[in-house]
């Protein structure tokens, strides 16, 4: 790769950060490596190697594997190599779902344009997209996630506002939890980066 990245050195470096944050048995698998090097590429918004890879730096990433296989670990190591204008704030569908439910329709607004004091948009990293569940707020049923996502792709048509997501879904499974139109929104504003479904689960 002709990048001005060491690649080496810099997941060297991630998997030094990581067994201080996660302990001394955290290490990268040999298998993982071509992901974390995909993921190191766009956030470190390096042009090269992300075309050479595939990856639009202007589309979020969606990151799916199997439970376990190290997603969210690695989108939160990913927060030491991000430029800053591509910094992002990881919040887990669950917890949006339950804040849903305290506050209502508010929360929609909050995770897709801000909240109403507000005009700053934020990059957002959602966490586990398919572990909520439908929620009802004073009797009515709402799929909380869909909304967001919704929301966020015209955030993102008209001010290129980046969306992340992590999920142990596959693209067919989310379709089915979320509908056609969720997920071909997600297919225009996230580049797939995908663990095989073998991998092992890590914790």
């Amino acid at each position: 790769m002709n990048s001005q990245y060491n690649y080496p050195e810099i997941l060297a470096w991630l998997e030094q950060r990581g067994k201080k944050d996660y302990g001394e048995k955290f290490h990268f698998g040999e298998q993982d490596i071509t992901n974390i090097t995909k993921l190191v590429a766009y956030f470190l918004n390096d042009g090269i190697t992300s075309e050479q890879f595939g990856i639009d730096l202007t589309k979020g990433i969606l990151l799916s594997g199997p439970v376990g296989c190290g997603k969210t670990t690695l989108m939160t190591l990913m927060k030491y190599v991000t430029k800053p204008n591509n910094k992002f704030y990881l919040k887990t569908c669950r917890d949006i779902s339950f804040e849903f439910i305290k506050e209502g329709y508010e929360i929609i607004h909050r995770y897709s344009r801000g909240s109403y004091s507000q005009t700053e948009y934020k990059n957002y990293c959602f966490d586990d997209l398919g572990v909520e569940q439908n929620l009802k707020y004073f009797g009515n049923e709402c799929n909380v996630m869909a909304e967001i996502i919704l929301s966020r792709y015209d955030l993102f048509v008209s001010k290129k506002i980046q969306t992340h997501i992590t999920s142990n879904l596959s693209a067919s499974e989310i379709e089915v939890a979320y509908g056609n139109r969720v997920r071909s929104r997600l297919r225009g504003m996230l580049n797939l980066i995908a663990f095989d479904k073998n991998t092992r689960d890590k914790r």
